[in-house]
């Protein structure tokens, strides 16, 4: 070999070590690659033919896990950020409660503001940069009106934020005064008899400029809402925590309540926790996925695709589950109760 005038020459690999591939241990196979298929193919078949690999074997389990869930009657919370209603997500959970897959809706405070302007007027989601200099932002009176009759009720009658809200919209929708009440995950949660809570961070919310909002009235009711929360976490043994949209509240809020029932030593072995957001962060994989569940999924991307993609794949699921439980009956059955 000629010599170098740095005195690094190319490593000679002569008697490198090798071994037969067909020894070695391997984690993606010919098996587990993905088949396209017809555009005529069911959605079952679409997902039997997803790559086995990453996101492709995670909706999958995900699908199963509360498809599972849902056939054994353990307890899913579905823990939602503003953003899953502001991009339409709202009718998939509401069917997913219908459909007896969800039993319990927790939520921040920006979350039920969306859902409410959503029922009451049909749109949410103002143009901040646009109405923010002008003092605007925020400003709409029927909102802070309604959250402020909610948190008095539940403080005062002791039932919690989503409880006086759930009631307040079933009182407006009763009285017509909702353009669209079914899109509301708040009322249908309270039309089905399902626990929903409002966990609210100070100053964080568009109605906490208005005079008419109480910080005590607010403190009070969702401080109430936590407590119940602890609760429905006490009833979590093999059940599911769904985290949606929601980067820090949520999870610091789960992290707290499963503190308090692991104090009070309640069982809630076996909890599988869901993350489904836009990228991963550091609450949600660190308070949800790792430190209280037994496993955690980790599903990233756009809720307004993974969402409607899930729907469907935890119908596929559950007949894989039970091929003789009629899904799709409930659902109809279940919808026409909500609406009445």
């Amino acid at each position: 070999m000629p010599k170098q005038e740095d005195g690094f020459p190319p490593f000679d690999l002569t008697g490198l070590k090798t071994y037969s591939i067909e020894s070695r241990t391997s984690k993606v196979f010919a098996e587990d690659l993905g088949r396209p298929v017809s555009p005529d193919a069911t959605l079952g078949e679409w997902l039997d033919a997803l790559p086995n690999q990453l996101a492709g074997k995670w909706i999958k389990r995900a699908a199963t896990v509360l498809a599972t869930a849902a056939e054994a009657k353990a307890t899913v919370v579905a823990a939602i950020g503003g953003h899953v209603i502001k991009t339409g997500c709202g009718p998939y959970l509401i069917r997913l409660m219908e459909e007896g897959v969800i039993g319990a809706l927790a939520m921040n405070g920006a979350t039920a503001i969306h859902d409410y302007e959503l029922a009451l007027a049909g749109k949410t989601s103002e143009d901040v940069g646009a109405c923010l200099l002008a003092g605007s932002f925020g400003m709409a009176r029927e909102v802070a009106d309604a959250y402020s009759h909610a948190a008095k009720q539940g403080a005062i009658a002791g039932c919690g934020l989503g409880r006086a809200f759930g009631d307040l919209l079933v009182d407006q929708a009763d009285r017509g005064l909702l353009t669209h009440p079914k899109a509301s995950v708040v009322l249908a949660a309270r039309r089905l008899g399902l626990p929903c809570t409002i966990h609210v961070a100070m100053g964080t919310d568009i109605v906490h400029m208005h005079p008419q909002v109480g910080g005590a009235d607010l403190g009070e009711a969702s401080l109430v809402d936590f407590r119940r929360l602890c609760s429905v976490v006490a009833s979590m043994k093999n059940g599911v925590w769904w985290n949606i949209g929601s980067a820090v509240i949520m999870p610091e809020v789960f992290l707290k309540a499963v503190s308090v029932v692991r104090n009070f030593g309640h069982d809630i072995s076996g909890l599988i926790a869901i993350n489904l957001d836009k990228e991963a962060k550091y609450r949600s994989l660190v308070n949800v996925l790792q430190r209280p569940a037994s496993e955690g999924i980790e599903l990233t991307g756009h809720h307004e695709i993974l969402l409607p993609l899930l729907y469907p794949a935890i119908h596929w699921a559950r007949r894989r589950l039970n091929p003789t439980n009629p899904v799709d009956k409930v659902s109809d059955e279940n919808s026409a109760r909500s609406a009445a």
